[in-house]
């Protein structure tokens, strides 16, 4: 038996130790933040992830600054101590429990940073993701995510910047079972070509937080998917829920969306928003589809690696530039600003998407 710092607090939710997350060698626990100011300038996202099978945490820093989007990848062996909240140079605190959170990132390799994100309502509980893939299951987690603002400053090559006033984002926090690590060769019998499709749109309006997504299939039948209001300051009984449809584009050549409309039937959200592109975020800054840097991947004790690439110069067919946040302005009953994630697999019928 194991036991870790994490056994000192009343947070069991099995009989064994906090080091062992049920039998799933797929659990993780993650942390996301993205951030920009209320221009559209500064984008800059984090992503901390523990994997407690797989004996694994990974963090990645990543930004924009003139056309060019910097990252930080870090991977370490986890020790099976869970309490640790730090990859290498990356460190999380939590500041006050759903409310306020602080991230470090300690000079490496050029890039640094230093900001605190506070929360602008208590946060959403999102419908629990399960999808299955046959009898196999793909996702079973659990997402609650917050809008915020924030203060602190990004460097790199000792060029310091301090956030703007006003920077505003999104944080969520997720945990359960989706795929990590090494990729399962197995394939399922009758669903030998991947599908997946995802639409979420956290938004920063003048007046409040305004959330939406969609998990669908091939042919647009929705598996996943949900539309919540917080007023500015909403405590923990004051969040409103309720539908959405977004009817979105593709920019020519290209999975990425041209923006949308996004029409909402929720109590005290606006009913009708327009999405308007701004800027694009490579979410492979941040692991995802990396193909070196996928989460839960063994990379020894200690890896750090620095990348950075244009962005105008990237291939939208590659699978691994697929998966984007556009940041949007947000028009029509209300205005602010906001992020249009998509990552399209395979066929879509609604967008016309067909094959890989």
């Amino acid at each position: 038996m194991t036991l870790s710092h994490a056994d000192e607090y009343p947070i069991h939710q099995t009989p064994e130790p906090i080091a062992f997350a049920g039998t799933d060698r797929n659990f993780y626990d993650r942390y996301f933040f993205n951030g920009y100011a209320p221009d559209g300038s500064g984008f800059f996202a984090l992503a901390f992830g523990v994997y407690p099978h797989l004996d694994i945490a990974d963090a990645h820093f990543s930004f924009i600054r003139d056309g060019v989007q910097h990252s930080l990848h870090v991977s370490t062996e986890l020790g099976m101590e869970r309490m640790s909240m730090r990859v290498g140079p990356i460190t999380i605190e939590v500041l006050e429990p759903l409310n306020a959170l602080k991230v470090t990132v300690e000079d490496c390799e050029g890039i640094a940073a230093d900001f605190i994100f506070t929360g602008r309502a208590f946060p959403i509980a999102e419908p629990r993701f399960i999808h299955r893939i046959g009898p196999r299951a793909f996702m079973d987690y659990t997402r609650m995510t917050q809008n915020g603002r924030y203060s602190g400053w990004i460097s790199i090559d000792g060029d310091r910047r301090e956030m703007a006033a006003g920077t505003i984002g999104t944080r969520d926090r997720s945990w359960g079972v989706r795929p990590i690590g090494a990729r399962d060769q197995q394939t399922m019998p009758g669903h030998a070509a991947p599908q997946f499709f995802w639409q979420w749109t956290p938004l920063n309006l003048d007046s409040g937080s305004l959330f939406f997504h969609v998990n669908a299939d091939g042919q647009g039948q929705a598996w996943n998917t949900r539309a919540a209001w917080a007023e500015e300051g909403a405590g923990k009984g004051e969040l409103h829920e309720g539908e959405g449809t977004l009817t979105s584009t593709l920019q020519d050549g290209t999975r990425w969306p041209a923006g949308g409309t996004l029409e909402i039937d929720a109590p005290g959200a606006p009913r009708s928003l327009t999405l308007t592109p701004v800027q694009r975020f490579q979410m492979k800054g941040l692991g995802y589809t990396h193909p070196t840097w996928g989460h839960g991947l063994h990379h020894g004790p200690l890896k750090i690696e620095r990348e950075q690439y244009v962005l105008a110069d990237l291939d939208p067919a590659q699978i691994d530039n697929r998966h984007v946040q556009i940041l949007c302005r947000v028009d029509g009953d209300a205005q602010g600003m906001g992020a249009f994630e998509q990552l399209a697999l395979g066929p879509y019928a609604p967008l016309r998407l067909e094959g890989i």
